[in-house]
C-alpha cells in the first residue's frame, strides 16, 4: 500500500491562472507514494500581508511571470526575496514558470532569460500554457513535490538527532548528580 502525505504549495505572480485567490486540492500518486496537494493560486492580488501570510502557510511554492509581460518576470526576484526574508532561516523551495508559452509570437521573455533566473534561484524551471495545456505542468508540481518531501524528511532527521543529543545531555547530568 502506498504511504500518503500532504503537502502545501502557493503560486505567486502575474500570470496565475484565475482572477482572484483560489485554493484547489489535487491528489497524485509520485513515486507510490500519494500525495495530497493543497494549492493556493494567489493570482497576484494579495496585498503585503496577504502575501506573507501565504509565503508562511505554504510549504513548496511556485513563482509565475508570463512570457508576453516582462514586468512579471521582473517581479520574481522581488517574490524570492520575501520568501526568503519571511522562511529564515530555512531555504526555500520553489520552481520558476513561465507562463502563457502559447503566445510566443508576443513573448517579450525568452525562455533563455527564464533559464538564467532559474539558475540563479537554484530552482527548477518550466514554461507551459495553462489556457492549452502545452508545457508538462503536471511533472512540474510534481518535482516541487518530491523536493518538498525530500526538504521534510531532512528536516525531520534533523530534528531527531538534536533531540537525541539533548536527551543525552540530559542523562548526563543526571548521571553526574548522582554519582557526585
Amino acid at each position: 500500500m502506498a504511504k500518503s502525505a500532504e503537502v502545501k504549495l502557493a503560486i505567486f505572480g502575474r500570470a496565475g491562472v484565475g482572477k482572484s485567490e483560489s485554493t484547489y486540492r489535487h491528489q497524485a500518486t509520485i513515486d507510490d507514494e500519494v500525495v495530497s496537494m493543497e494549492i493556493l493560486d494567489t493570482a497576484g492580488q494579495e496585498d503585503a500581508i496577504q502575501k506573507e501570510g501565504h509565503v508562511r502557510w505554504g510549504e513548496g511554492f511556485v513563482l509565475v511571470y508570463d512570457i508576453t509581460d516582462r514586468g512579471s518576470f521582473e517581479e520574481v526576484l522581488p517574490l524570492k526575496n520575501l520568501l526568503d526574508e519571511v522562511k529564515k532561516p530555512k531555504n526555500v523551495t520553489l520552481i520558476l514558470v513561465g507562463n502563457k508559452a502559447d503566445l510566443d509570437h508576443s513573448r517579450q521573455v525568452s525562455t533563455e532569460e527564464g533559464e538564467k533566473l532559474a539558475t540563479d534561484l537554484a530552482c527548477a524551471f518550466y514554461e507551459c500554457s495553462a489556457c492549452t495545456g502545452e508545457g508538462n505542468i503536471m511533472e512540474a508540481f510534481y518535482e516541487l513535490c518530491r523536493e518538498v518531501r525530500r526538504r521534510k524528511m531532512v528536516q525531520g532527521k534533523t530534528r531527531r538527532r538534536s533531540s537525541t543529543t539533548h536527551v543525552k545531555q540530559a542523562i548526563n547530568k543526571m548521571l553526574t548528580k548522582i554519582s557526585s
